[in-house]
């Protein structure tokens, strides 16, 4: 998750950066959007990963599911009563 939230950070540093300084800002007012940009962005990151790592848990919980419903049964000779 930290690592996500590193790259969030680093594309959001980038990405603001770039359109302030397409938009012909001036240094300080790029670098202060860069910064928010980044902060921003490791945070939705942040909250997509956790998002993500419960689903694929769940998928893999329901696959398990599936996986030992659709083996059969069979009977230990421990459980057998005589």
């Amino acid at each position: 998750m930290k690592s996500l939230m590193v790259l969030g950070a680093i594309l959001g540093f980038l990405v603001g950066a770039g359109f302030g300084l397409a938009g012909r800002m001036e240094w300080p007012a790029a670098l202060w959007h860069a910064s928010m940009a980044a902060l921003a962005t490791s945070l939705l990151m942040r909250w997509w990963s956790a998002v993500w790592i419960k689903n694929l848990r769940q998928a893999l919980e329901q696959r398990r599911a599936a996986a030992s419903a659709s083996r059969p049964e069979t009977k230990s000779a421990a459980n057998v009563k005589i």
